[in-house]
């Protein structure tokens, strides 16, 4: 059990969830994708004191410009779906994938971001973090939320907008968790909107892809050497229908309209679900190699609507026994 309302898990994992495809052939170009998004982010850093002095519209837009071209750099495509976000104060939510996930928000609109309290202390990025005017948050202390939430709020009400990843941890992007309702309260307090963004990973004209997930023990340079080598991946951003303040009576309602997909307890379940297809299906394509029911084997595979969280109440049911 999480101890605190900040602090849920996610039974995701580098050993059963993610999948690479890795070859010498890729190294040459994943060290040129590395450079090439360390140099964006060392010019972006560097330009960070001049971007106050821009008027708002157009700091906007380059800090949009820049996070886009940080993705890209990593060697990913960037396809953003739907209207763009308002201006004003508002919440921004979006399911946690990715560390790519941060600046893919940052292009759809410019906001503060919830950063946990330890990486106030973090030599460079701690400070940059700050810079940025995070809203860090103690999520070791449940008596803390109140204040917390109040912060958030203030900060909406005054014209800001603010990320949240309502999950509270990072799941491989085959299942969901739950959307925690804590920061939605904020968005009820201020009256402002909330903008929910749905970020999902694939190769292009292709599967479901895992490559950059950034899940359990995972170490971010790990997850970040799937990424720059890898072929062919996008992160596809949809930015869904606004959610007008006051639209919905508590925290409870709105956390539910912002979240897609399956809720609560079958969320977990459709993830068990589909390991358990996965495992099944390599299983039998180990048994079947060399074999002509080598092909067959690939038949227990989940399809994208398995991955995409459409899975049917009868076959979460079926896992559980």
């Amino acid at each position: 059990m999480p101890s605190s309302a900040w602090l849920p898990t996610a039974p995701c994992s580098p050993q059963i969830c993610v999948t690479s495809v890795r070859s010498l052939a890729d190294v040459p170009r994943a060290v040129l994708r590395i450079v090439a998004m360390l140099s964006v982010l060392l010019f972006g850093i560097m330009l960070m004191p001049v971007f106050g002095s821009f008027p708002a519209a157009r700091r906007d837009a380059l800090v949009r410009y820049w996070s886009r071209t940080v993705v890209q750099a990593a060697g990913v495509r960037v396809r953003i779906t739907g209207a763009a976000a308002p201006t004003g104060g508002m919440l921004l939510v979006a399911n946690h994938i990715s560390w790519l996930d941060i600046p893919l928000l940052a292009a759809v609109r410019p906001a503060r971001m919830l950063a946990k309290a330890e990486i106030r202390q973090w030599p460079v990025a701690g400070g940059l973090t700050a810079a940025s005017g995070a809203l860090f948050i103690e999520r070791d202390r449940l008596r803390a939320l109140p204040e917390t939430v109040a912060r958030i709020a203030e900060a909406m009400r005054a014209g800001a907008a603010v990320v949240a990843f309502p999950e509270g941890s990072t799941w491989c992007g085959r299942a969901q968790g739950p959307f925690r309702r804590a920061v939605f309260q904020a968005a009820l307090d201020a009256g402002v909107p909330v903008q929910p963004v749905r970020l999902h990973y694939r190769f292009d004209n292709g599967p479901s892809s895992t490559a950059p997930a950034f899940v359990g023990e995972d170490s971010l340079l790990s997850s970040m050497w799937r990424v720059v080598t890898a072929r062919g991946l996008v992160a596809e951003v949809e930015i869904r229908d606004e959610i007008p303040a006051g639209s919905h009576p508590d925290r409870r309602a709105l956390a539910h309209a912002a979240q897609p997909g399956m809720m609560g307890a079958e969320l977990g379940w459709a993830h068990a679900a589909l390991i358990s297809e996965e495992s099944r299906a390599r299983t039998l394509a180990v048994s079947a190699r060399g074999s002509s029911q080598s092909q067959a084997g690939t038949e227990g595979l989940p399809s994208d609507d398995y991955a995409e969280g459409r899975l049917a109440r009868p076959a979460i049911r079926a896992s559980r026994r």
